[in-house]
C-alpha cells in the first residue's frame, strides 16, 4: 500500500513538471516568433503610405509598427499606432513605451520645425508629464523632459499678480458670512 502511494506522489509531481515545461515551451515559441515579427517589421522599409496594425495584432507589434511609421517620416499613421496603444487605459510597458515614443515623437518634430513648433513642444512635455506621472522613477523621460523644458521654457508671466500675492494678504469671500462673523 505505501509503495502504491509513492507511485501515484511521484507521478502526479511528474505530470505536474512535464506541464510546466510544457507550458514554459509554448510561452517561449510564441515569444520567439513575436521577437521575429518585430525584426521583420524594423527591417522592412516602410513607404509613407503605410498604415498602422489593425488592433487585433498584439501589442507589442502595433509598437514597433508606429515605431517603424515614426522613423519613415509618416507621422500621423505613428499617431494613430501610438494613440490606439495609449487610449486601452492600461498603463502596462507597452503603452509607456508608446507613450515615451510620441512624446519623442513630438519633441523631434517640433526640433525640425523653425516657426510654429511652440505647440508640438507643449505637446510632448504634455506626454512626458503624463508618464511620470505613472511612472516617476523613469530617468529617460525625466531627462528629456528637462532637455524640453530648456528649448522651450515655460512662461513665468502667466501667473497673475493675485497668484503672486502672500496667503496674508489674500481675501477670501465665504458666501453667508459677514466680514465681522469670526474673530
Amino acid at each position: 500500500m505505501k509503495r502504491r502511494t509513492v507511485h501515484f506522489v511521484f507521478g502526479f509531481l511528474s505530470l505536474c513538471c512535464a506541464g510546466a515545461v510544457l507550458e514554459r515551451g509554448l510561452h517561449l515559441h510564441r515569444t520567439t516568433a513575436l521577437n521575429a515579427e518585430i525584426a521583420h517589421i524594423a527591417a522592412e522599409p516602410v513607404g509613407k503610405d503605410a498604415t498602422a496594425l489593425p488592433l487585433r495584432a498584439p501589442r507589442e507589434l502595433q509598437l514597433a509598427q508606429a515605431l517603424a511609421l515614426s522613423k519613415a517620416g509618416n507621422h500621423d499613421a505613428a499617431l494613430k499606432g501610438y494613440a490606439g496603444l495609449i487610449q486601452g487605459g492600461e498603463r502596462d510597458a507597452v503603452a509607456q513605451q508608446a507613450l515615451f515614443n510620441l512624446a519623442n515623437m513630438y519633441l523631434r518634430q517640433g526640433l525640425a520645425q523653425k516657426a510654429g513648433a511652440e505647440p508640438l513642444f507643449e505637446l510632448g512635455k504634455q506626454r512626458l508629464r503624463d508618464l511620470l506621472r505613472v511612472t516617476p522613477q523613469d530617468w529617460d523621460a525625466r531627462y528629456n523632459l528637462e532637455r524640453a523644458l530648456r528649448l522651450a521654457p515655460e512662461e513665468q508671466e502667466a501667473f497673475s499678480a493675485e497668484q503672486q500675492q502672500s496667503v496674508e494678504q489674500r481675501r477670501v469671500r465665504v458666501p453667508g458670512f459677514v466680514a465681522g462673523d469670526l474673530p
